[in-house]
């Protein structure tokens, strides 16, 4: 179970504003963005951490010690013809969920707002960069990689979050799950990425789409155009 620890160097300031629901605001100064990024970036404690299992895809299920079904035409879909599986989590800490909450409660909130927005982003750098890991691997040992995906998406439920979690070993890391099925720190995500030795059977269209691409939840105010 790799235990990923790179520096976040920097926060993405168009990310920022496109998670803060600003992308049309044109005339939002910019030094606000980057004044919530560079406290983000100060604030956030990047962590993650992933285990790899062998995936039944006819069934889809990951065959872990106790093994676990993936319900869900389009996660069966995103791993079809996948012979394993990536389970990873990553967080960015609760310092930054913490200094969000301050500045709400003393009323600063356009500030709170961005820097929720700047959490988001660096949280899910987070898990491009162990990607970006993972890929060197995985590509090394023959195999093609899908896309991450996380319970929420399509049609996979947030029922199966206690299942991610505990096989992507969440728990080394300090992430837990509260009563609501909702990832403690707040920034923190779960996500599974298929691994493939077939490159010819997955329609050119299904590799091409990631994250909102693939998402049916087209009012969705954070979703790129």
């Amino acid at each position: 179970m790799p235990i990923y620890n790179a520096p976040l160097l920097e926060i993405d300031a168009k990310e920022t504003r496109r998670y803060a629901g600003l992308m049309k605001a044109e005339d939002f100064p910019e030094e606000k963005i980057k004044e919530a990024v560079e406290e983000g970036q100060l604030l956030a404690a990047p962590k993650g951490i992933w285990e790899e299992y062998s995936y039944d895809a006819k069934t889809q299920t990951v065959l872990a010690d106790t093994p676990v079904t993936l319900t869900g035409k389009s996660i069966g879909k995103h791993l079809a013809d996948c012979e394993r599986v990536i389970m990873l989590a990553a967080t960015v800490g609760e310092d930054i969920e913490a200094a969000v909450t301050e500045n709400f409660a003393a009323g600063n909130y356009a500030f709170s707002v961005l820097l929720d927005a700047a959490a988001t982003t660096a949280v899910e750098q987070v898990a491009d960069g162990m990607e970006k890991a993972i890929s060197r691997t995985a590509h090394k040992d023959g195999y093609e990689m899908r896309w991450r995906f996380s319970a929420g998406y399509g049609d996979l439920p947030l029922t199966l979050q206690p299942e991610m979690l505990r096989l992507a070993h969440g728990e080394k890391i300090g992430i837990t799950l509260t009563e609501s099925l909702m990832l403690h720190p707040r920034k923190s995500i779960t996500a599974i990425i298929g691994l493939s030795r077939k490159q010819n059977n997955c329609p050119a269209e299904d590799k091409a789409k990631s994250g909102c691409a693939a998402c049916d939840k087209i009012d969705c105010p954070s979703r790129k155009a």
